[in-house]
């Protein structure tokens, strides 16, 4: 009994101590949303549980190391214990009430940062290989920017194109999958005005790490003169090639193609119209305005040699015969 009171002391101080060092540790980024408050409330009380669990074994493996190490010379066999019921049953009962406790907390916490308000703004999240779309459509606005206004409850409509990503802000805390085919909900008040990231927390491919967008809170007024800018600046694309370049930025173009003659996941589209193009089949074709077309519309049929086939293959469902004229006519101007 004196050694069983004396560890005990031990790993009360151990897991008292261990809290202490680990509750100031910078493990987390600012939190800037309301929803993380639940969360980092959680994740205070698994780190007080692991330091639990750390001195609990650390703790009774060195004492009884230290405490019941074999004399020097003693070669005799150790003392046989049958078993102990009571500390069988202990052992088995408090796990079952922790891991019950915990279920309990890790629903109440999915509870509260799921609920909705009645005063949600909604932005629906295109993700796509490897890009943003934030479509405002209360507002008729689209952007590659998330902006948001501080304090406003957000319902982001989550989804994909090709496959599937992962819609996640750190300083929110929270995230969600975004589903090719599937419309997924996250709620998020931003509380805290600054400049974050959106990053992919799902391995989705080659540029994966490189998959951001940037994102801003903002307070209201800002973010009302925001919206007014942007307004004002769709509504000036009144040619085919400003609304071709709005598309390229916002349609996932940017992502895959590059304007500068930089290779990366697709055909550079500098000079890209009217080039010769050999395909991976061996034969050359001119990229007009047929082999453009046709590009968008069944990226897999023509692949230029040295690349994958890596092209979503829903554009035609996404972008009218409008739109495909507006890129064409963008594709024409990016020249050297």
């Amino acid at each position: 009994m004196r050694h069983f009171v004396v560890a005990t002391i031990i790993v009360v101080l151990v897991t008292v101590a261990g809290a202490v060092l680990l509750d100031p540790a910078d493990l987390l980024p600012p939190l800037a949303s309301a929803q993380g408050v639940t969360v980092d409330w959680l994740f205070g009380i698994h780190l007080k549980i692991i330091a639990f669990l750390f001195a609990l074994v650390m703790v009774l493996m060195l004492y009884s190391i230290v405490v019941f190490r074999r004399e020097p010379g003693d070669l005799s066999d150790g003392q046989y214990i049958h078993g102990n019921t009571r500390l069988e049953i202990a052992w088995t009962v408090i796990p079952l009430i922790i891991v019950g406790v915990m279920g309990y907390i890790g629903v109440v916490t999915l509870r509260d940062v799921t609920a909705s308000a009645p005063d949600e703004m909604v932005v629906e999240v295109t993700s796509a290989q490897w890009s943003w779309r934030f479509d405002y459509p209360e507002l008729g606005l689209t952007s590659t920017e998330l902006v948001l206004p501080v304090n406003q409850p957000i319902r982001f409509e989550i989804t994909s194109t090709d496959v599937i990503h992962n819609f996640w802000v750190p300083e929110f805390r929270v995230k969600q999958d975004a589903v090719p085919g599937a419309v997924n909900l996250l709620r998020v008040t931003p509380t805290v005005i600054g400049k974050y990231k959106v990053r992919c927390a799902e391995l989705c491919g080659l540029s994966h790490s490189q998959m951001l967008a940037d994102v801003r809170v903002v307070s209201i007024p800002e973010f009302d003169s925001w919206l007014g800018t942007e307004t004002t600046r769709l509504a000036a694309l009144d040619t085919p090639e400003a609304r071709g370049e709005y598309l390229y930025q916002t349609q996932a173009c940017i992502a895959c193609h590059s304007l500068d003659g930089t290779v990366v996941v697709g055909p550079t589209w500098l000079n890209l119209y009217g080039r010769q193009e050999q395909l991976d089949d061996g034969i050359s074709v001119s990229a007009d305005e047929d082999y453009i077309r046709h590009s968008i519309l069944y990226p897999g049929d023509q692949i230029v040699k040295g690349f994958q086939n890596l092209m979503p293959v829903n554009y035609g469902e996404i972008l009218s015969e409008t739109d495909i004229e507006d890129l064409i006519a963008y594709i024409i101007t990016i020249k050297d």
